[in-house]
């Protein structure tokens, strides 16, 4: 794990983390939203990452109250492996990788959303690299 997980114990907290393994880089041409077969989806280690990661955090007893991701499929998929429920999909977290004019106004979004989090427990976002990088 690349943070510290001993944080989250506390309520009012955020994990903000990339989606698991996705073998490849970017999305396909021509990829649709709500259509997996046309994304670069999770491999079985990213699969496997997930279910580490969400025994993680049920060992270490972290209260989970909400589980954001962006509509991308192994972002979601990464949330429902590990925290067993189906994320909420927030388009302020959504891969803006190919769209990088939309940069600063999801990256804004997203400041403030994470911002005004005061629990109860902790939040789970699931977003792509270049969301975390800004």
């Amino acid at each position: 794990m690349h943070f510290k997980l001993a944080l989250l114990a506390k309520p009012g907290h955020v994990a903000l983390m990339r989606h698991a393994d996705a073998p490849g880089t970017g999305d396909p041409a021509g990829f649709r939203i709500g259509d997996c077969a046309t994304q670069r989806n999770l491999g079985e280690r990213g699969r496997e990452q997930a279910r580490r990661l969400g025994e993680e955090f049920r060992r270490r007893a972290i209260p989970v109250s909400l589980v954001l991701t962006s509509q991308w499929c192994r972002a979601r998929d990464t949330a429902r492996v590990a925290f067993g429920q189906v994320p909420q999909e927030v388009e302020a977290f959504n891969s803006f990788f190919n769209t990088p004019d939309r940069r600063e106004a999801q990256t804004t979004a997203a400041q403030r959303f994470l911002a005004s989090w005061r629990g109860p427990g902790v939040l789970v976002v699931t977003t792509h690299q270049v969301n975390i990088t800004a």
